[in-house]
């Protein structure tokens, strides 16, 4: 914690990132706000006006409680498919790299050709295919993005299987199971948790990105980038309420988890430590 702390940007983004859960989780509960049905007469209403502090959207939703329920949906969304992405690709490196030879050729081969396919371009294929919901965008985001994490994973398992304990273990007649769960992943934490929240940052990221280009969660349900693509068409005639706090609110987000991702990597690289 204290190699931690030394890191000021860490700190910076744990409180912006503890800030936004509150922001997201109790806010509603502190302004509630009708976000199931439109209200015409209020609609396109600027900030400050009729107690509203963010104005109002096209349809007479208040952007600031808008922005509280979408927030909510794509700090869930992105959090539990960047987990699910570190998972598979944790599972997936650990066994790769243990078990080696055709089936670690086969299997990063697997990986390559997946990364060589844009991701934006699986999700937007998936979500036309399926109607999209909180739980498959969970499920989309994470299988096609658990490729890094799986390489990264299969070259600390390439390290990690030839040290003595694991070979000790494997003499001593240690199941594969028991040797990738109980030595090859734990000694892999580092780099797992590291990635993991960089995998969360690039998932709302790509909520964003499909929900912006108008395929992510359908009316009234919303996220940030659904908002950003909303207020798009009212931008020109000054609408500028409608952009710029989802916008803010992805870009602070996004860049907490970077931080945080940053003060992780100092705390669990060995170089530098001292007794």
């Amino acid at each position: 914690m204290k190699r931690f702390a030394q890191n000021r940007l860490a700190v910076v983004g744990v409180v912006i990132l503890a800030l936004a859960a509150l922001f997201v989780t109790i806010g509603p509960l502190l302004y509630p706000t009708d976000q199931v049905h439109t209200n015409l007469e209020i609609a396109d209403l600027k900030p400050g006006e009729q107690g509203h502090p963010l104005g109002t959207d096209a349809l007479g939703y208040d952007v600031l409680g808008r922005l509280m329920i979408g927030g909510r949906t794509s700090l869930l969304v992105g959090i539990f498919a960047g987990l699910l992405a570190t998972v598979i690709g944790t599972m997936w490196g650990a066994i790769a790299g243990y078990v080696g030879g055709v089936v670690d050729a086969i299997m990063m081969r697997i990986v390559d050709a997946g990364i060589a396919i844009p991701a934006i371009f699986l999700l937007l294929v998936l979500s036309s295919i399926v109607q999209p919901s909180a739980v498959i965008m969970i499920v989309v985001i994470g299988v096609v993005s658990w490729l890094v994490p799986a390489r990264l994973v299969r070259a600390e398992a390439l390290s990690v299987k030839t040290r003595d304990y694991v070979v000790a273990a494997r003499a001593m007649g240690a199941s594969h199971t028991r040797i990738v769960g109980r030595h090859i992943v734990p000694n892999t934490v580092g780099t797992v948790v590291v990635n993991a929240t960089f995998q969360v940052a690039d998932a709302i990221l790509l909520v964003a990105y499909v929900s912006f280009l108008g395929m992510g969660l359908q009316p009234p349900a919303t996220d940030w980038g659904a908002m950003l693509s909303n207020g798009l068409g009212l931008i020109y005639q000054g609408a500028w309420w409608l952009i710029l706090p989802p916008g803010i609110a992805i870009v602070l987000v996004v860049c907490a988890l970077n931080f945080i991702g940053d003060g992780l990597r100092d705390v669990f690289d060995v170089k530098g430590k001292t007794a």
